[in-house]
């Protein structure tokens, strides 16, 4: 099997570190060339920044030019997701850019123009689209196991400090956009375009944070109502971070979606799945899925799709679609 010559650009994601590691210890699928961090990312994130000082470092136009060069890492801050993109995919490298990208849609549309344009994969980095458990939800409900799927609930908590929440406010939507796109990505896979959206995010304006740190929005479809939401200050919200889907045959919760197994990487979520009809009587059936790093089967992943080996089931289409969505339900 040929290694992939990749490099990164960017350290000002929140999985910028994660990716690059995983990167870095699948040696036998790809082959790290170096690490581009531009400058103002030097200064915005220093701790960040010496935690790289190991890697071969090089510019950005030494990374997008490298001779060889297959495909490349967006891991920028989310405002330059997309500019970073554009560049590489001007290049016709293959392409695993963090999610969701920037906050201007005609920056998007261009660069999923040339995506296409240019034959690219593009690989967005929504970490619960190689999450094994959810995977096998997109089973279920494509075989109809499920039956007709009427309503989804999603959350996705954590507690950040006054900073971080005040951080939230370059962005429309604030939470909604930084972690909410991962539950919208969830519902627009299993339940598509909706007939309206409510944008419901706003500040709690604790500490002072003008930022809209408390993200929702309500997605209305023909048969029923999905929502997401999503705190940056909830105490005990990574625990409780939660999809649930309901169709006429059954519904599967996974709650917690995801917890660390103590001492590792590795996350598990706890499963719960009713296929009963007997009211009141029958309760859920529990069992814990197997130990998975998210961003390992992320990148491995990209690997098969940009060697041609597999076809990426998110279209470039659809990450403009979605897109779409995500702006409408920031209220943008």
């Amino acid at each position: 099997m040929r290694k992939l010559k990749i490099a990164q650009i960017g350290i000002g994601h929140d999985h910028a570190l994660a990716i690059l590691e995983s990167i870095r210890k699948q040696t036998d699928i790809f082959d790290f060339v170096g690490l581009a961090v531009p400058e103002s990312e030097k200064t915005d994130f220093p701790t960040r920044y010496a935690k790289t000082e190991q890697y071969n470092t090089l510019t950005v136009e030494q990374a997008l030019d490298y001779e060889g060069l297959d495909c490349i890492a967006i891991e920028t801050e989310e405002l330059n997701l997309t500019q970073y993109t554009q560049m590489a995919a001007d290049r016709g490298l293959h392409i695993h850019m963090d999610k969701p990208g920037g906050i201007e849609l005609a920056d998007f549309e261009r660069m999923i123009y040339t995506v296409k344009k240019n034959g690219c994969v593009l690989s967005i980095g929504y970490m619960y689209r190689y999450n094994s458990e959810v995977m096998e939800l997109h089973r279920k409900i494509e075989a109809g196991e499920l039956g007709e799927v009427y309503s989804i609930e999603a959350h996705m908590d954590c507690f950040h400090k006054p900073e971080k929440r005040e951080w939230l406010a370059r962005f429309p939507g604030g939470m909604l956009f930084f972690l909410g796109c991962h539950l919208i990505d969830l519902v627009y896979r299993m339940q598509g375009e909706p007939e309206e959206i409510i944008p419901l995010s706003m500040p709690t304006g604790i500490d002072g944070v003008t930022g809209q740190d408390y993200g929702m929005a309500v997605f209305k479809y023909k048969n029923g109502i999905s929502f997401v939401k999503t705190s940056a200050i909830e105490c005990g919200g990574f625990m409780r971070r939660q999809l649930v889907v309901s169709g006429s045959k059954g519904t599967v919760e996974l709650h917690p979606l995801e917890r660390y197994l103590p001492g590792t990487q590795n996350l598990v979520a706890d499963v719960y799945e009713c296929f009963e009809t007997a009211p009141f009587t029958v309760g859920p059936k529990h069992r814990i899925s197997n130990p998975q790093d998210r961003y390992d089967d992320m990148m491995k992943a990209f690997a098969s799709m940009a060697r041609g080996e597999k076809s990426n089931p998110y279209t470039p289409d659809y990450e403009l679609a979605l897109y779409r969505v995500i702006l409408r339900a920031c209220g943008a």
